[in-house]
């Protein structure tokens, strides 16, 4: 700021007002920079009507797949008789599926621990990995062995 004196005399006296042009040239300038910024600033942005949809992803079941081992060590696929050699490649046909089938083993009581691990252990190699047992109640149990 400016000091200096408005009168002729020469008196030294000191200045009482403020020089306000330097800062209205300074807040001029921030305006302009404002004015020129801003449209930048904000993000182009046009309506869109956007089709609405369900976010819930379509639940696809998963095939169930009987695999029955008799009192004799027999195999059934679905019903259907098949040998020990044929096992793994349907087995690994059912592991290439989309969703993997749910397996469901069912054995006669009298079946060999053994059979029922190797078929276990099959079923494990080709990547399957639903496996459920299917039992009887024992109330069913108790009234087809007449006890």
């Amino acid at each position: 700021m400016a000091f200096g004196s408005f009168d002729e005399q020469g008196e030294d006296k000191t200045m009482a007002e403020i020089n306000i042009i330097p800062l209205v040239d300074v807040m001029l300038v921030l305006l302009i920079l404002f004015i020129v910024t801003a449209p930048l600033l904000t993000p182009h942005a046009f309506k869109l009507e956007l089709p609405k949809a369900s976010t819930e992803p379509v639940k696809e079941e998963p095939k169930m797949i009987a695999i029955t081992i008799d009192a004799k060590g027999e195999l059934f696929w679905d019903k259907e008789q098949i040998s020990v050699a044929q096992l793994p490649e349907r087995l690994q046909t059912a592991s290439t599926q989309t969703p993997q089938p749910s397996l469901q083993l069912q054995a006669d009581k009298s079946t060999p621990y053994e059979k029922i691990a190797n078929l276990l252990s099959a079923i494990h190699t080709a990547g399957l990995s639903q496996v459920g047992f299917v039992t009887e109640p024992a109330q069913a149990a108790e009234a087809t062995t007449g006890n």
